[in-house]
């Protein structure tokens, strides 16, 4: 697990959204932040002891923020559940089905203390499974849209496919769009001076403007060469 923790943090001090994702993640960050939402999150928060903004992005990748399924694996939270895991309610609430899976579901994310960037990470990857982990390559549901992320994915259960592009977004480029760790240290925030073009290329956002230099350095010259003329004249003359 320490490893895991490491590994996340290292990521997330490094990690860039994609240009052209930007605003898909500031969307759906804003949708999982609307008051409404985010007082239902912050009452499970408050039970479970699981930050409110985790909470929420397990919501997103796990149920596309249906308020009809559970957070545990996206099934109907009003009938037992089908998926792993399986055989979970039902439940009277989708605030109930939610503390159901962060008590007492693996990996028991109310458990958790540490979350720091990257021991939050790294409780969301166990979450979702950590056999993206012991193939030593980066989980889609933690870094897609991030330039973490090539290709990769579990299609279902066990069952890997390498060339396969997760387009859902990940839950890192969620949190950075929500500032859960705007400060402190391993702090991190997307990239404004340069950002990751679709393509992994970093390009610069503000491009360099020549012409004002060019045209007050035409200016400043001829206003010197006007003066030295007139001098030139005045000199003459009295000569």
């Amino acid at each position: 697990m320490d490893n895991l923790i490491t590994l996340e943090q290292h990521r997330w001090d490094i990690c860039k959204v994609y240009a052209d994702k930007g605003s898909l993640f500031k969307k759906v960050a804003d949708r999982l932040t609307a008051p409404t939402a985010m007082r239902r999150y912050q009452a499970v928060s408050t039970k479970t002891g699981v930050p409110w903004q985790v909470i929420a992005v397990i919501h997103e990748r796990e149920a596309s923020q249906k308020w009809d399924r559970s957070i545990a694996q996206g099934d109907p939270w009003d009938k037992k559940s089908i998926h792993v895991p399986k055989n979970r309610g039902p439940f009277n609430s989708w605030e109930d089905a939610a503390y159901d899976a962060l008590v007492n579901c693996p990996p028991y994310a109310a458990r958790n203390k540490d979350w720091t960037p990257g021991g939050t990470l790294a409780i969301l990857e166990r979450y979702n499974g950590l056999g993206y982990f012991r193939k030593g390559v980066p989980s889609p549901y933690i870094w897609a849209g991030t330039d973490q992320y090539i290709k990769g994915k579990y299609i279902s259960d066990r069952v890997y496919s390498a060339n396969t592009v997760d387009t859902q977004l990940g839950v890192a480029g969620l949190l950075k769009y929500m500032g859960m760790f705007k400060t402190g240290a391993g702090a991190a925030t997307v990239a404004t001076g340069a950002v990751i073009a679709a393509g992994g290329t970093a390009i610069a956002n503000a491009p360099q403007h020549y012409w004002p230099w060019i045209i007050g350095g035409t200016i400043a010259i001829a206003m010197v060469a006007g003066v030295s003329a007139l001098i030139y004249n005045y000199n003459k003359r009295n000569n």
